[in-house]
């Protein structure tokens, strides 16, 4: 977590920024990647060039030439903000943008995505301040550097386009524990936007699954193989590519791809895990939906298609965990009654987790849950464990203020909370119960926090997965006082007020 002396140096980069003239803060997050990536290929360089001195060999692969070496970070810093700016104008952002196709290239997927690299910083001035606050960043500190950049991207505000917006942090920890990926599996978001499920997942499996890592081909995979990233919007790519590589992910499968577009042929039964909040944009046409996903549902709605698309990806026997609106689970249409049936009789429905309406405050107020499914193409769902999150540790206002201290806060927390504090923060609960539910959750009463229904309850519902269908609402019984009793008290308190007004009356003469 940033706090502190690094924390003011942040916030201090973003304001200048604001003071210099950039107010959208995705421009702000993609001109302050641009830097962080020239800082980071002057360190590679720099690293090669020792290698080369003490091995008395040739650089290999050498990411900056002597016709491009002006370019470095290091030559770039110490410039008076007047010769820098024409330099980073005319000199590096074109470099940048012909990088990917460059066989001296640094290997990142990050390089892949700068050929429409764009330098919006307005003058010298600002440039000059900005480089020098990065400079200051300790970029190179491993257990730091990921937090720095999750700490920027958590400036981002504001919803973008087409639905999309920032899954908390918290969620998506809870969503990973819940999944408890593994160092074989593949994980994919087809909507990953800055790769915060991805990124989890990695930071799960290296904490979880340390030894494993040393094997040089589970490394290999955790490096290479096992994280894929779609999205269709370039900044976010960029961004996703930089957040995964700034966590220790050098090279994962971040590409360009309109998931509801483009055919999933070439994905289909690719991955074993799917982890995702994808943006729900209302309809689409007809004639811009991949005509694979029409086949399993003939819908112009995004959040049944994104499902559909899950199943389509997913391997036989892969898992998912995905949040959808509130209408995905009780919607009336034959559509929706037919992809929740699918889920049920088709393949395994493991549970359903009811999220606080504010928890995505203050991107939007929209209701949403959490499925979670195994894709088995012969059903196996015997009962759907139901859970209702009513508190996340944070207030469900626009603020979303803290209501617990930062060692209380989470799906696992450092601290254990005390009984009455489960009301603030109900995700270790969900955790700590959500390992139960094959077991005692099968014996508590339907009007308690956290419940299983059986199959064929939720048949005879027309597969309503709304929780509340389930639940049992017990009715405290309150004894009132008798009509007669109430009205007398009411003729003796009127009474008094008579004779108040006639004595105050007397004494005014």
């Amino acid at each position: 977590m940033i706090t502190g002396e690094l924390r003011t140096k942040i916030d201090s980069l973003w304001d200048a920024f604001w003071s210099g003239g950039i107010s959208n803060p995705l421009e702000v997050i993609e001109q302050i990647t641009y830097l962080i990536f020239l800082r980071r290929l002057d360190d590679i360089q720099t690293v090669k060039e020792r290698k080369a001195n003490r091995t008395s060999s040739p650089i290999d692969r050498p990411i900056y030439t002597d016709e491009t070496d002006s370019l470095r970070w290091s030559n770039l810093k110490n410039l008076h903000p007047d010769l820098m700016f024409p330099r980073f104008q005319d000199g590096v952002f074109p470099w940048l943008r012909n990088l990917s196709g460059a066989d001296a290239s640094d290997e990142s997927t990050y390089a892949h995505h700068m050929r429409d690299a764009r330098f919006t910083i307005p003058t010298p001035g600002l440039l000059g301040k900005v480089v020098d606050l990065i400079n200051e960043l300790p970029l190179d500190a491993g257990d730091t550097k990921g937090d720095l950049y999750e700490y920027m991207l958590g400036k981002l505000a504001t919803a973008g386009q087409n639905g999309q917006f920032r899954t908390p942090r918290h969620i998506i920890d809870l969503m990973v524990r819940m999944m408890a990926p593994g160092p074989n599996d593949e994980v994919c978001d087809p909507a990953c936007g800055t790769a915060g499920f991805l990124v989890g997942a990695a930071e799960y499996i290296a904490q979880t699954h340390h030894e494993d890592l040393l094997d040089p081909a589970i490394r290999d995979h955790y490096d290479h193989g096992m994280f894929h990233g779609f999205d269709f919007d370039r900044t976010m790519l960029r961004i996703a590519s930089m957040n995964m590589l700034m966590h220790g992910v050098d090279q994962p499968d971040i590409r360009y791809r309109d998931s509801l577009a483009e055919s999933a042929a070439g994905e289909a039964d690719k991955y074993s895990m799917i982890l995702a909040n994808p943006p729900f944009a209302g309809s689409l046409d007809y004639a811009t939906t991949a005509k694979d996903l029409q086949t399993i549902v003939k819908t112009k709605k995004t959040e049944l298609l994104f499902l559909a698309l899950f199943l389509r990806l997913l391997k036989p026997g892969g898992r998912a965990a995905v949040i959808v609106p509130d209408g995905v689970l009780f919607g009336s249409t034959k559509v929706h009654k037919e992809l929740r049936k699918m889920l049920v009789e088709g393949h395994k429905l493991d549970a359903v987790v009811k999220l606080p309406s504010g928890v995505f405050k203050p991107y939007a107020g929209v209701s949403t849950a959490i499925l979670f499914f195994t894709k088995t193409n012969s059903g196996g769902t015997d009962s759907v464990w139901f859970y209702e999150v009513t508190a996340d540790g944070f207030s469900l206002d626009d603020k979303r203020t803290p209501l617990l201290p930062d060692s209380k806060l989470g799906a696992a927390p450092t601290t254990a909370l005390a009984d009455d504090e489960h009301a603030e923060n109900s995700l270790p609960d969900v955790l700590t119960r959500w390992a139960l539910r094959n077991g005692s959750e099968h014996d508590r009463p339907r009007t308690a926090q956290s419940f299983c229904v059986p199959k064929a309850d939720i048949a005879a519902q027309d597969y309503d997965l709304s929780l509340n269908r389930y639940k049992e609402i017990v009715h405290e019984e309150i004894e009132h006082r008798p009509p007669m009793e109430i009205i007398e008290e009411l003729e003796r308190i009127e009474a008094e007020i008579q004779q108040g007004m006639s004595d105050l009356k007397g004494l005014l003469g």
